[in-house]
């Protein structure tokens, strides 16, 4: 009877520790989920082509001055004050929560940088991110990261969404009026057509519409070269 509990609680074990793994571990990276590889420091890291499901638990840091103003891996100007991350396989634009497991806070962070490349670390906070979860003073923090996907419309949706009706939000104003003189004022200038929404309590001017994700980018690197700066992907 003793040898059957034994057996009975180092089965429940090993279940036990079967869910674990199952759920608190990412599939692995493998030529078919790897969407490019690039070195540092002679270790070769592959970019998966998708994030969502993707879970993971580790050690958090943050950096801030010294990098400030640099370019990020994505292109984007690396600013302190902006809630931002680095990461080492999630693809660029990738949204996640960061929870700090410590004292339970979270924040959500966009994945715009490549990093840490620091043994045990898995995420590099801003320092605005790193002080909504109250990790600045320690510097590093025991967090769970959980892929949302990629922003559109206020809203996190899966990245391997590509098509639908995008457009480019190119402002936002609280007076009606003001956001049909910018309409007007850069379809006189650039003949760039756009139409004005109200959404949640402003008029939001947007570009457009694309019909996949990957026109709606370069339609956005085109406005920005023309000088039409801080817009960003909307669905709607």
């Amino acid at each position: 009877m003793r040898k059957i509990w034994l057996l009975m609680l180092l089965s429940f074990f090993f279940l036990s520790c079967g869910e674990q793994k199952r759920i608190y571990w990412n599939f692995p990276v493998t030529k078919s989920n790897c969407k490019y590889t690039y070195k540092v420091n002679g270790r070769t890291y592959c970019v998966r082509k998708k994030a969502d499901g993707y879970v993971e638990y580790g050690i958090a840091s943050w950096y801030g001055p010294g990098f400030h103003g640099r370019r990020t891996a994505s292109g984007e100007i690396y600013n302190m004050y902006k809630l931002t991350a680095a990461h080492k396989t999630l693809p660029l634009g990738t949204y996640v929560k960061v929870i700090n497991l410590e004292n339970g806070r979270s924040v959500i962070v966009k994945i715009n940088d490549r990093g840490p490349f620091v043994r045990g670390r898995i995420i590099d906070l801003s320092y605005a991110a790193a002080k909504k979860i109250r990790m600045l003073k320690k510097g590093t923090a025991k967090v769970k990261i959980i892929a949302l996907g990629k922003r559109v419309n206020h809203k996190y949706i899966p990245v391997e969404i590509k098509k639908g009706r995008f457009y480019i939000q190119v402002g936002a104003f609280k007076n009606k009026l003001n956001a049909y003189k910018f309409k007007n004022r850069i379809y006189k200038k650039f003949g760039i057509k756009a139409k004005v929404v109200k959404l949640d309590n402003y008029y939001r001017v947007l570009a457009g519409p694309t019909y996949t994700y990957k026109k709606a980018k370069e339609f956005k690197k085109k406005l920005r070269n023309i000088g039409i700066k801080d817009s960003f992907i909307i669905r709607y």
